[in-house]
């Protein structure tokens, strides 16, 4: 089966069952909605002065990227040969 349908159709599933589910549990949606805004309203340990807990996440983007751009060339590479 094409994937392009798969995704569609799991799209429709996924927002009719949630549709559901909300009228379902009256409320579920504004207890969603505060619980969302609750847990973005937090603020990391950094912006409160709590530097010991902090930790350094070193990301090698330029390798990454790189990588990304040869990866694709490669894949279309690929597939114009197959």
């Amino acid at each position: 089966m094409n994937w392009l349908v798969v995704s569609v159709v799991a799209s429709v599933v996924l927002t009719v069952v949630l549709n559901v589910a909300i009228r379902l549990w009256p409320g579920a949606a504004e207890r969603g909605t505060r619980q969302l805004d609750d847990w973005a309203a937090r603020q990391p340990a950094a912006e409160l002065g709590d530097d010991q807990h902090r930790v350094r996440v070193i990301v090698p983007w330029k390798a990454m990227l790189l990588a990304s751009i040869v990866l694709t060339v490669l894949l279309n590479v690929v597939l114009r040969l197959a």
